[in-house]
């Protein structure tokens, strides 16, 4: 797209800032999740803070665009606590209330577009088909992530309506990623990683997970090519895995960037 990535907020004094800003925080979540990092309203109260610091002007965030990604860490954390099932639909609807409230905010700092991603199916990832032996996805999980996008496609049509049909738009993150998985087991043919649901880096024992490391031994396992593997990790996919699901999406992203402001490529 010939965009650079934005410099993360960490780094914002010794990094170039003129590409944007990320002021995204691993595993955190519209609400606090199980990692003790800033909410999504701590990350835009980061972002007003600049604002009032005039490090943008009004003029760069007229020509801006704010990318708003909740992944599903929100959810996850709800499972983790040990909350009830019965109770997730209420905590969705919060969720997605909250963060209605947040695109609106981005909206009313000064950015004239803001682009939110829907949840991809989280019954499909390894985290939720590992008690499947990686063989089929947990209907829960994507029941969870149909509920959360239907109301998000509401907030955001409703949001249209209050400020403007084009300045804000939802990308479909669930069709993405079912589309990209079926056409990556259609591309890998006999493949030992022709599941897509199954991870390339796992931990030996039920206990470990990718990355982890005891007394300087590692306690992970990691697949022969990567490259061939939808997913990294238990939640992670990997770049082709990326690079699968960009390509389902590419279409949507380029028709962000036809506008008036930035022309068309």
């Amino acid at each position: 797209m010939g965009i650079k990535s934005p410099t993360p907020y960490r780094f914002r004094e010794i990094r170039p800032i003129e590409y944007g800003m990320n002021f995204a925080y691993g595993g955190t979540g519209v609400f606090e999740t199980l990692v003790a990092a800033p909410n999504m309203t701590i990350q835009i109260g980061l972002f007003e803070q600049l604002l009032e610091e005039k490090l943008y002007t009004e003029d760069d965030l007229k020509s801006s665009i704010a990318l708003v990604s909740v992944s599903g860490n929100d959810y996850n954390a709800y499972i983790a606590r040990g909350e009830s099932l019965l109770g997730l639909p209420a905590f969705i609807v919060s969720v997605v209330k909250q963060l209605g409230l947040d695109l609106q905010r981005i909206h009313d700092l000064g950015v004239p577009k803001v682009v939110v991603m829907g949840i991809q199916p989280l019954g499909c990832l390894p985290e939720f088909t590992k008690e499947y032996s990686y063989e089929k996805c947990n209907e829960t999980g994507n029941l969870a992530a149909l509920f959360h996008n239907l109301l998000l496609t509401t907030v955001v049509e409703e949001l249209k309506l209050e400020n403007g049909e084009s300045e804000f738009v939802m990308l479909d993150m669930y069709d993405a990623f079912m589309s990209a998985m079926k056409k990556h087991e259609d591309e890998t043919g006999t493949s030992e990683l022709k599941n897509t649901l199954r991870p390339c880096c796992t931990g030996i024992t039920s206990e470990d997970s990718c990355g982890d490391v005891e007394n300087g031994e590692k306690k992970y396992n990691v697949c022969i090519d990567p490259k061939m593997a939808f997913f990294w990790d238990s939640f992670h996919p990997t770049q082709a895995g990326w690079h699968a699901i960009y390509s389902v999406l590419k279409s949507s992203i380029a028709n962000l960037f036809r506008t008036e402001l930035w022309g068309s490529f």
